[in-house]
């Protein structure tokens, strides 16, 4: 069989209508958007084509919406640009312990540079404590900043109820949507939502491509010096094929939302079920409905994931573990100590995100390898052998 990938929390294949929209902007449509001849007239055009695409997906206006390098410098340019700007009025962020690495480190990095930040809890799902946030306002808050979804246990947050508490204290608040934007329907606008992060490559759009949406009210400063470009908050030359594609792939994604999910959740649910009948002692983790179409997260008893995910590998099957240790750290992830789990569990974990093109074949491949490996690698445990002995 060939290569499996159900690792689309990483990143997607591109669309293949994403592609042929992308391609004539390499060659035959090169011009310089910010030319005033012909064919820059006419990049501009497809510059802005895209933005209403984006616009649409999100129910705000094209000139709310500012192109980026991708979710994690619209995370940095979110966070920072509007920290920096309500500096005068307070200094106080407040987060979650569960967010992307673009959030986590960018709220260390202002930290050192003399904001307070307040990191909320979360249950044993993933979902936020909401009396916890509220109770973490001050006189000084001016930005919250919490993930629509999350990237690895798949849990979708009560992102109404967080923007409401937001603005009934008048806090501008931000979600990293990077894993939402794409699989769920999101209106900025019922969702009390002021600015938001995404990324093409999630949603079968092309790498290095992403959008901020930014309110109209709402100031941030600007992150890249130069030109004047995206409304004098962006300098540099606009990723024309990038924008191109990524207006496309959302377009696509929202077209085909409802019947490309039920055809994703019902693989998930298929997966999930037969794991659970054939190994024992797991743990499905994040909430079994509020979460991502595709997603699971699973930590298997006594093995290491990055054990199973390197004999998977050799499978020809492509997921993702629980564990860090291979980005150099030997933890594991901080989601999953922060819903409750401990060390020797958390390490566990395998994390399997579905796509549209991932079939029923390849899913029963997978379960049948998750069964031998599990199975194998437990034989070789001296932690399953310890508890053989007890039990």
């Amino acid at each position: 069989m060939d290569t499996i990938y159900l690792d689309n929390s990483a990143t997607t294949r591109t669309d293949d209508e994403v592609l042929k929209a992308m391609l004539p902007y390499f060659s035959e449509h090169y011009g310089n958007p910010s030319s005033i001849y012909k064919i820059g007239r006419e990049n501009r055009r497809a510059v802005e084509d895209a933005r209403e695409k984006v616009a649409k997906a999100l129910n705000c206006e094209p000139d709310e919406i500012y192109f980026t390098a991708g979710g994690s410098e619209s995370d940095n340019t979110a966070i920072r640009g509007i920290a920096y700007n309500y500096k005068k009025k307070g200094n106080h962020i407040i987060t979650s312990k569960i967010e992307h690495p673009a959030v986590l480190e960018t709220c260390k990095q202002l930290e050192k540079e003399g904001f307070e930040v307040s990191y909320i809890n979360v249950d044993e799902n993933g979902f936020i404590k909401l009396d916890e946030l509220q109770n973490a306002i001050k006189p000084t808050t001016t930005l919250i900043t919490v993930m629509f979804a999350n990237n690895e246990i798949g849990t979708i947050q009560p992102i109404k109820e967080i923007g409401e508490i937001a603005h009934k204290n008048n806090i501008i608040f931000h979600t990293d949507a990077v894993q939402a934007v794409g699989s769920v329907r999101i209106d900025v606008k019922e969702l009390n939502i002021d600015s938001l992060s995404l990324s093409g490559h999630k949603f079968y759009g092309p790498k290095g491509i992403g959008a901020l949406y930014v309110k109209k009210g709402v100031q941030f400063q600007k992150f890249v010096n130069g030109g004047h470009q995206e409304r004098n908050k962006r300098a540099g030359t606009e990723n024309v094929p990038g924008i191109v594609g990524l207006g496309k792939a959302i377009e696509l994604a929202y077209e085909n939302l409802e019947e490309h999910n039920k055809k994703i959740k019902e693989l998930r649910d298929y997966y999930v079920e037969q794991i659970e009948k054939r190994v024992p002692y797991i743990k499905v983790n994040g909430d079994k409905e509020k979460r991502l179409p595709g997603n699971s997260n699973i930590s298997f008893r006594f093995i290491e994931g990055e054990g199973l995910l390197l004999n998977l590998d050799l499978k020809g099957i492509c997921a993702s573990s629980g564990s860090a240790c291979t980005s150099g750290s030997l933890d594991p992830s901080h989601v999953l100590l922060a819903i409750g789990l401990p060390h020797e569990i958390a390490h566990g974990s395998l994390r399997v995100s579905i796509g549209k093109y991932n079939t029923k074949e390849e899913i029963d491949y997978t379960i049948d390898s998750i069964v031998e490996i599990v199975s194998r690698l437990r034989e070789m445990s001296p932690l399953w052998e310890e508890f053989n002995e007890k039990a």
